[in-house]
This record gives C-alpha cells, structure tokens and sequence, in this order.
C-alpha cells in the first residue's frame, strides 16, 4: 500500500490515527468499517488529515487524524512567543503553530513552566500536526528527505 492524494469517488474506508500512527512506515490498522490493513510505505511518513493510502485494488483509505491531549499556549505579544518557543525547543518538544498560538502534548511540568513564563495555557482536544523540523520530517530522533506520498 502507498500513501497518495485523495481523490473523493475512490475512497473505500476511513483510518482515524493519531500522530504516531500517522508517522509509522509499518503497521497493521483497523479501518472504521473494521477491516485490518497493512500500512507498508518504502520510507517514514508524514501523514496529515485527509491523506489518502492506495490499496493494491486501487481503493483509497482516507487517514483522519485523531484527536489527543493537548495544551495551547498563547502570549501577549510577539517578544513573549519568541521566548516561550524558545524554551520549547530547547526542550526539543514537537510544537503545532495555530495562527499566534502553540500547541503541544499535555504535559504538566511543561504547563507549570510556561505559566511561570507568563504564558495562558489552555488544555484541549485536538488533532496534532507538529512542525516537521528543520531538516523535514523528524521521527524518533532521525530525519528523512523526501516522501513518497502527496497531501490532498
């Protein structure tokens, strides 16, 4: 199975993954009809909500990112968000821009950190599609160039 762009008319099933899944070059899945596929890519993924996975019969598996325990951080002004990206990524922690706010994965002490830097940090639910970093897609402390797949 590959990953490609989605084309409405050929989508056959729907898979609901959260970003680890969505960054697994080999795994089996459950579809929402309840059929297990293999998801087999030549390279590491990035896949976003409303990708699609080819399967060998030329139907399509829409990917729905689920949603996870997040925390959206938001500052006052544009000094205080270079500062608390800052601190964020010299946590190294994957961080998601929603216009002037960040989003990041619950995390206690972090909430606690940002606080203390004067950031409102509000917990939600949501899909999560960090930043792939400046050298591409960053899985598990590695990096890849290109991919195999488009995004619809």
């Amino acid at each position: 199975m590959g990953a490609a762009a989605v084309e409405p008319a050929a989508v056959v099933d729907r898979v609901a993954l959260d970003l680890e899944g969505r960054r697994k070059r080999r795994h089996v899945v459950t579809t929402v009809k309840g059929n297990a596929i293999l998801i087999d890519l030549a390279e590491v993924p990035s896949l976003h909500d409303g990708d699609g996975l080819v399967l060998e019969d030329g139907g399509v598996v829409r990917v729905e990112a689920l949603p996870e325990d997040l925390m959206e951080v938001t500052v006052s002004d544009a000094a205080e968000r270079v500062k608390v990206a800052w601190h964020l990524g010299n946590r190294h922690l994957a961080v998601q821009f929603v216009g002037e706010a960040m989003r990041i994965r619950q995390d206690h002490v972090i909430k606690v950190m940002l606080e203390g830097l004067g950031a409102r940090v509000v917990e939600l639910s949501a899909a999560f599609d960090p930043e792939a970093g400046a050298y591409g897609h960053q899985h598990g402390g590695h990096q890849h160039g290109g991919h195999g797949h488009g995004h619809g």
